[in-house]
């Protein structure tokens, strides 16, 4: 596995001279400051190329491998105007990043929300912080805050009587940053929506369920899988986070069977998946060991973390914590020998791309991260600590 390194440019607190000395060999980076639907431009693409790698008089020893996110719009997911010229300025901007050498491309496609937690940074017992999903304050802000029609239909009887009383018991600041938390959106991006902005996107996806939503889903990568192909691009879809319908919206790409339904839909190599063991190990019934045996050869890139259930249970769904790395309900050193079993098949078949990238996703907070701004879920320290952690695994089972 290729070590790499989450950074959101410039304005990212942590620097790529820090990056250096956590001892990740690449870079996995988006345009941000760009809103979904756009083209990026080669000489937008070769400035954040240049940030990341230097030049050739002093290059940093980084390389820029992933691009996540190119991010895919609204429009497309809906098929709503202008979703057709969004599909050309995502065509678009595959071939510059392909001219610019950066050949992974991940994305994802949940609704609205992408992924969603009700607080940023929740204390832990040694004093760092952690993201966590609690599903009673979620239905807090489905049916108090946000008041959305249907939401009473969506909980049992007894979570919403805890929900009625979690609710009561609230401030109105801590009603604010609950709001803050679920809204934030996609890490780095430059949307940041407020609660009515919320209404009206779930609006666009009014009568569109589930089966519509994945046909919508096929749509796009029959335009642009194969696009990459030709291109030498491996596109990864992300999995939902969390992995079960939030916001009566619906959820397509949340276990084996969704990646297995969707890569069939469009068999090409080029149209893969972002093994993210975070995402999908919500999941009480996820096995990470049977994912990469049954889909093994479309994995394009890694999202290591861990998530540990805990809670409140309904319908599907629980709440959950970011937990250590090697600590949760994830078997990760099971998890990494099925990867690099996966990558030794592949150079025995002479695949160019055997050795896949991987990043340590998420992290405490911990040390001087508590005291650095930063993306939520990104800091150095808890990252770097994970990373360890994982290339440690690595390098016992190598």
């Amino acid at each position: 596995m290729k070590q790499t390194w989450r950074w959101f440019g410039p304005s990212d607190a942590i620097t790529i001279a820090d990056i250096r000395q956590t001892g990740a060999a690449g870079i996995v980076s988006a345009l941000h400051h760009l809103p979904p639907g756009v083209i990026w431009r080669p000489e937008e693409i070769a400035r954040r190329k240049a940030e990341i790698e230097g030049s050739p008089d002093a290059p940093t020893g980084l390389t820029w491998d992933v691009a996540e996110s190119l991010p895919v719009s609204e429009a497309i997911k809906t098929q709503s105007a202008p979703w057709r010229d969004h599909i050309t300025a995502y065509c678009e901007s595959m071939r510059h990043l392909a001219s610019a050498g950066i050949t992974t491309i991940c994305y994802n496609f949940m609704p609205v929300l992408d992924w969603t937690r009700t607080s940023l940074r929740t204390p832990l017992p040694h004093g760092g912080t952690a993201m966590r999903f609690d599903l009673i304050d979620f239905a807090v802000f489905d049916l108090y805050l946000l008041a959305r029609p249907a939401a009473g239909e969506d909980y049992a009887e007894a979570l919403r009587n805890q929900a009625r009383e979690r609710h009561g018991a609230m401030t109105e600041g801590e009603k604010t940053a609950l709001t803050a938390h679920i809204i934030a959106g996609l890490p780095g991006a430059m949307e940041h929506w407020t609660l009515e902005d919320v209404r009206a996107q779930l609006e666009a996806y009014r009568g569109i369920g589930s089966e519509q939503f994945r046909a919508h889903l096929v749509d796009f990568l029959a335009e642009v899988a194969p696009l990459a192909a030709r291109l030498g691009l491996r596109l990864c879809c992300h999995p939902d986070d969390p992995p079960f319908p939030l916001l009566g919206l619906p959820r397509v790409m949340s276990d084996l069977a969704d990646y297995r339904t969707v890569t069939r839909a469009v068999d090409l190599p080029a149209n893969g998946v972002t093994f993210c063991t975070g995402s999908l190990g919500v999941r009480a019934d996820f096995d990470p060991v049977a994912f990469i045996k049954a889909l093994g050869s479309r994995i394009h890139f890694l999202h290591l973390r861990n998530t540990r259930r805990d809670g409140a249970v309904d319908r599907g769904r629980c709440s959950f914590a970011e937990s250590d790395h090697l600590d949760g309900d994830t078997d990760m050193v099971a998890t990494i020998r099925a990867v690099l079993q996966e990558e030794a098949r592949r150079r025995a078949e002479g695949r160019t791309d055997a050795e896949i990238p991987m990043r340590p996703d998420h992290g405490h907070d911990l040390l001087d991260d508590r005291n650095r701004p930063g993306q939520p879920g990104y800091p150095l320290i808890g990252r770097m600590k994970g990373l360890a952690e994982l290339r440690g695994v690595m390098a016992a089972l190598a």
